[in-house]
């Protein structure tokens, strides 16, 4: 007999799956559980949403939520309604209080004033244990995973199903390969340690953590951001599947044609406040969205790129460089006053490759050498000394001290200038570095505070700002605009640009296209750890890079 239901309802006449019965027996890995889960059976919803479910009932509803901090006033009056199955766009410049508004509803700040109603209730999440348990599940910008952890081990963490107080970790495995496959990525093994993973492996665990709860609410904090181009479209897939179950979906992110393709509606804070509201996310004029965000117009404001300028010496020299399953016989070379862009997918070697150079990375053979002389391979000290500086992809974990202030962070790379005699002169420190922040207009300015205490963007500015006092020859910038909001991004490319004039050299890997060929001088395209074309930045537009690009994968050189 013919079943004619949809495929939606299939799954739902499936009965419950094994996440509703945590303390069903394990069956061996490949044979078909009772409830019909297995192989041979349809697969289990992404999540289990509330049967009470009904799209379009408003689920989540914040009036007038305040939170201060000391010395500013994070959130001033915040207003957001999100409803059941729609995708809710939250924009705002970095330091408009996006990231504190996030930490009140998954539970780890409280508001100070104002009401948060969860489900029709007045609620403050007093932890993000409690935030979860109520059906808030949220993704991290900067992932919050525990590296020596397996991948499924991650997954549920905090929530591990249990029988008999023991750890069931076959159903675990099992139920983490399952929401793998379902957000198109069966080949990350759900044993695997999380740290063998590049960038976008572990996001996809980060988004598998918040799938494994029962969650009527997933809150997406940029989840694109380490993606490559043809890793979006499944990542909408997944968002369009999980909002058809009825789940709403806060999605932040700064790129304007993913808000036109996944959001519904679309709410803007600036400086703490709600600019606007409820604004339909397909029609609302990019204009309208921008200057609401910053009080600018455009998207994209990139500097001029200087006409005819004759070039410097030549700085970097890389010849032949290469590290085993990561990327292969790259030859490059880098001017001083040019900026050169690394245009390719996640994995197709362009981080490793800036990580090998600025010696992080012991490379398997070739050299790179700095004005003619050859810098010792492996050795991060010897690239400094040679004018080396880098702001890497991961700036929590690799470029910040998190607990310490800006000062710190930004005189880190030239410490002993300030040391004497074994005490350091702090009143320098702080003085240079307000320096720096006012060149980069980091909000709020105060340099005394941690550095943890800042948005995304701002401590992208500090780590830039650190090479801007030593005597910097070549600054190697890894997606130094990513998580970045449109007014940050703009200041940063002037700023690139303005080192760039003073005669610095710039190596720029992007994954965003337009910004590669906006601000370089000159693009090498990079695909399967080779670089397969080079031109100056004028004679290519975004879809010949694109179409030069799109052979890469999201396990691509990650380790074994």
């Amino acid at each position: 007999m013919t079943d004619d239901k949809r495929p939606d309802e299939q799954v739902q006449a499936a009965g419950p799956t094994a996440v509703d019965n945590p303390d069903a027996v394990d069956a061996p890995d490949g044979v078909d559980s009772p409830n019909g889960t297995g192989p041979a059976g349809d697969p289990p919803p992404l999540v289990t949403p509330p049967a009470d479910t009904v799209p379009g009932e408003v689920v989540l509803r914040l009036t007038d939520v305040v939170k201060t901090f000391p010395g500013v006033r994070a959130l001033d009056g915040v207003q957001l309604e999100v409803r059941a199955g729609e995708v809710h766009c939250l924009l705002g410049q970095n330091g408009a209080g996006k990231s504190t508004l996030i930490k009140i509803l998954s539970g780890a700040h409280q508001p100070d004033s104002g009401q948060v109603e969860w489900l029709g209730e007045a609620v403050s999440f007093g932890n993000p244990q409690a935030a979860m348990k109520a059906g808030i599940a949220t993704i991290y910008q900067e992932l919050d995973l525990v590296e020596d952890l397996s991948v499924g081990e991650n997954a549920f963490l905090g929530h591990e199903p249990k029988q008999f107080g023991f750890v069931r970790r076959g159903y675990m495995a099992r139920r983490t390969r399952e929401i793998l496959a379902r957000l198109g990525h069966p080949e990350i093994p759900p044993r695997r340690m999380v740290r063998t993973l590049p960038s976008a492996g572990k996001q996809i665990v980060s988004m598998a953590r918040a799938l494994s709860h029962e969650a009527r609410l997933i809150i997406m904090d940029e989840p694109s951001a380490v993606l490559a181009h043809d890793e979006v479209g499944n990542l909408f897939r997944i968002i369009r599947e999980l909002t058809a179950q009825g789940i709403a979906v806060i999605y932040i992110s700064h790129r304007m044609e993913e808000i036109r393709e996944i959001g519904d509606r679309v709410t803007v804070l600036k400086d703490g406040r709600t600019t606007a509201a409820n604004l339909p996310a397909r029609t609302t004029p990019t204009r309208d969205l921008v200057s609401r965000m910053t009080g600018r117009t455009i998207e994209y404001v990139f500097p001029d790129r200087p006409a005819d300028a004759p070039a410097g010496d030549e700085l970097l020299q890389v010849r032949q460089l290469a590290r085993e399953g990561e990327f292969a016989d790259v030859s490059l070379s880098v001017h001083a006053g040019e900026i050169v862009g690394i245009a390719g997918l996640v994995g197709s070697g362009r981080s490793e490759l800036l990580e090998t150079i600025f010696g992080a990375r012991r490379a398997s053979s070739g050299t790179v050498s700095m004005a003619g002389r050859q810098v010792r391979p492996g050795s991060v000290g010897a690239a400094v000394r040679a004018g080396m500086g880098m702001a890497p992809e991961e700036r929590k974990s690799q470029a910040l001290l998190l607990g310490e202030p800006v000062y710190r962070n930004v005189t880190l790379a030239t410490f002993t200038r300030w040391a004497r005699l074994g005490f350091t002169d702090a009143g320098r420190e702080r003085a240079e570095a307000n320096e720096v922040a006012d060149r980069l207009e980091l909000r709020p300015r105060d340099v005394r505070r941690p550095v943890r205490t800042l948005s995304g963007g701002n401590q992208q500015k500090v780590v830039v700002g650190r090479w801007l006092l030593g005597d910097t020859k070549l600054l190697l910038l890894d997606e130094p605009t990513r998580g970045v909001d449109v007014g940050a991004r703009a200041e940063l490319y002037q700023v690139i640009r303005a080192l760039a004039a003073r005669g610095v050299g710039v190596l720029l890997v992007s994954s965003e296209v337009p910004e590669v060929l906006g601000l370089a001088d000159r693009v090498l395209v990079m695909r399967e750890g080779r670089v397969v074309h080079e031109a100056p930045a004028g004679e290519l537009d975004e879809d010949t890079v694109l179409d030069l690009v799109m052979a890469g994968s999201l396990m691509e050189g990650a380790p074994a």
